[in-house]
């Protein structure tokens, strides 16, 4: 399955984020029980109400539509209130709250359940390429790697769900966030074959509670957090062929200015960048804005940022004869989304380059995370992504559920990925003037290692 670090997610933000978010899940999802029942307390409840409470008011005070859409909030949270008060299990308060913010229809507001005592690892990773799902990724010694899962599979059946471009974020949400599971049944095919199914065991990890008085908990969270944002930079990779062309890896919109200004002033010393935004889901907006100021000589009008009592322009402003004039293509995919699609979007409108790959996500809208702790001593924390506000493009149109058709559709099979080549990368490189072959495409990245 697609992770999400629902952790980071919740954390502060000290800038804008423009976020890839997860689609709505109807109420026919939380049908069942969301994990085992157990037996709760009074005390169980009224935490749950408190969450409740607390994600009303943070969609009452932030949601960018004061109306709603038309939904009457107070019912709704009344309404779960109620339900709440016969709740069986923690699972059901968790689904209940879900539910409740799920009726606004709205693909970036969702609600963020607090941390659990264990962590859920399904060994595996998979994307819509097209109109199906493959298999990305298989952790080694993982139980999907045992199993035999392979990179390159088509995936038809989850637990009886077909996966598609259109759930693909329901089922993340289900099984990383509302209700992790043991283990998924799942129905796949290798390049050529038969379906086969199988029944893969996720690895769950027991964690200790946080407790902020202890100093050695403390500082463990401020290692994480020092080891991600390393990461993070590392995470970031070019690969030149001497003056011809640049390939900028980005995989998400968290730089600094004086990092992008700093990336883009290598890129100014080749004829052609192409940036590879396949799986960015989005990030900073300043990051966007100054990339964007980076790639044109003028200063760009993006659109429009809608949100509840006002709207502003959402503009660039050019770096002038320190932005990259050479020739541009960029690279999207399914998993590109929010501030990479604006980006590509941008690019398109303004005919300043190519762009080359699949259809992109089609979540745009701006959307602020809230960030809640239970407890004094030992931390639960939890929280709400609520839309902020609408963006729309130059064009007057929206991103939103339409996402961006690249000017040419290019398309890794499953028979790609089992071999680990890239030929969208390679057309790119083709049209740069570099000549790489598929296979030589697929090295030049080669996926971070994970601790293990």
């Amino acid at each position: 399955m697609i992770p999400l670090n629902f952790k980071r997610m919740v954390r502060p933000q000290a800038r804008s984020i423009l976020t890839c978010s997860i689609l709505l899940i109807g109420a026919a999802w939380f049908s069942v029980s969301v994990c085992q029942a157990q037996a709760i307390s009074s005390y169980d409840k009224q935490r749950g109400q408190m969450i409740l409470d607390q994600v009303r008011n943070d969609i009452k005070s932030n949601y960018f539509d004061a109306s709603f859409h038309g939904v009457d909030a107070d019912t709704v949270f009344k309404d779960a209130a109620d339900k709440m008060k016969s709740a069986q299990s923690n699972g059901q308060i968790l689904g209940i709250i879900a539910q409740a913010v799920f009726s606004l229809d709205d693909s970036h507001t969702f609600f963020i359940p607090p941390d659990r005592q264990a962590s859920t690892d399904y060994g595996w990773e998979m994307q819509v390429i097209g109109d199906d799902a493959y298999v990305t990724k298989v952790k080694e010694k993982s139980d999907a790697e045992t199993k035999g899962l392979k990179v390159g599979d088509m995936v038809h059946l989850i637990d009886g769900y077909q996966p598609a471009r259109t759930n693909l974020w329901k089922l993340v949400y289900l099984y990383y966030a509302l209700r992790p599971q043991p283990g998924m049944h799942v129905t796949v095919s290798s390049p050529g074959q038969q379906p086969r199914e199988m029944d893969i065991l996720a690895k769950v990890k027991t964690r200790k509670p946080i407790d902020l008085t202890n100093y050695s908990d403390y500082m463990d969270l401020v290692r994480d957090s020092q080891n991600e944002d390393a990461k993070r930079k590392k995470s970031h990779r070019l690969q030149e062929f001497g003056d011809d062309l640049l390939i900028w890896k980005m995989p998400e919109f968290d730089l600094s200015i004086d990092e992008v200004d700093n990336l883009m002033g290598k890129a100014r010393t080749h004829k052609t960048l192409i940036l590879d935004l396949r799986g960015n889901p989005g990030g900073y907006e300043e990051t966007l804005l100054r990339m964007i100021g980076n790639l044109f000589g003028h200063d760009v009008k993006v659109g429009e940022i809608q949100r509840r009592k006002e709207t502003k322009p959402m503009n660039a402003k050019s770096r002038g004869e320190n932005s990259f004039s050479g020739k541009l293509i960029v690279l999207v995919d399914s998993g590109s989304a929010s501030s990479a699609e604006i980006l590509a979007r941008v690019v398109q409108l303004e005919k300043r380059g190519a762009v080359i790959g699949d259809l992109t996500s089609g979540a745009v809208m701006r959307a602020r995370t809230f960030s809640h702790e239970l407890g004094v001593t030992s931390a639960s924390f939890y929280g709400m992504s609520v839309t902020d506000a609408d963006v729309k493009m130059s064009d007057g149109k929206s991103l939103e559920k339409a996402g961006v058709t690249p000017d040419e559709i290019k398309l890794p099979t499953g028979a790609d990925l089992a071999s680990k080549s890239d030929p969208v990368l390679a057309y790119a490189a083709k049209l740069a003037g570099v000549s790489i072959d598929a296979a030589k495409a697929g090295a030049l990245f080669p996926p971070l290692k994970e601790k293990p």
